[in-house]
């Protein structure tokens, strides 16, 4: 499933800080604990900044069971299993590659879910096809639940991937029926 979103540039915002990502982590983190429920991360234009965020907070062994670090499409293809022929239709910045390398990150893991994040960070790499700041995500579940969305975010390459930080987790802890995950729930 597919969330709606327009493609223009969100209006220029301040990125979030440090503290907020990791407040947001720390809240995703006793969601999952509380559940019993593990999370797997799989990220390519965050560099592991989710990871970061989830594994700042003590005690997040718990309930963060790995992260990926898929920045290549070689590395999308060896650690997640991300087909090339995904790769070469829909090219590594898509909702079809979010949604296989969560999926993966799910079969490469104990997790019971997983949450992906590929994008065009910036300042440079863009495309009038993928501009800077276009991110797609995916969260799948366990259960074969999985959403994917695309946001394009504003600022500086920084701002941009912390937004994107901000987006997935907060994704992790909206109601089903508003969620860009649908999939906690499942």
């Amino acid at each position: 499933m597919t969330d709606a979103d327009p493609m223009p540039a969100s209006a220029p915002i301040s990125a979030p800080t440090q503290a907020a990502l990791e407040a947001l982590a720390a809240r995703v983190g006793e969601m999952l604990g509380t559940r019993g429920q593990r999370l797997a991360t799989a990220e390519s234009c965050t560099g592991g900044w989710v990871a970061q965020c989830l594994t700042a907070i003590a005690g997040s062994s718990v309930w963060f069971e790995r992260g990926f670090v898929t920045y290549s499409n070689a590395a999308k293809q060896e650690m997640l299993g991300v087909a090339a022929e995904t790769l070469a239709l829909h090219g590594a910045v898509s909702e079809a590659t979010a949604a296989a390398m969560a999926t993966g990150a799910l079969a490469h893991s104990c997790a019971d879910f997983a949450l992906a994040i590929t994008g065009v960070a910036g300042p440079s790499g863009g495309s009038a096809e993928k501009p800077v700041g276009l991110v797609c995500f995916a969260w799948a579940a366990r259960s074969g639940a999985l959403r994917v969305s695309t946001r394009r975010f504003s600022g500086t390459r920084a701002q941009v991937r912390a937004q994107a930080v901000a987006y997935a987790l907060s994704g992790l802890l909206a109601e089903p029926e508003d969620s860009a995950v649908g999939v906690m729930s499942a």
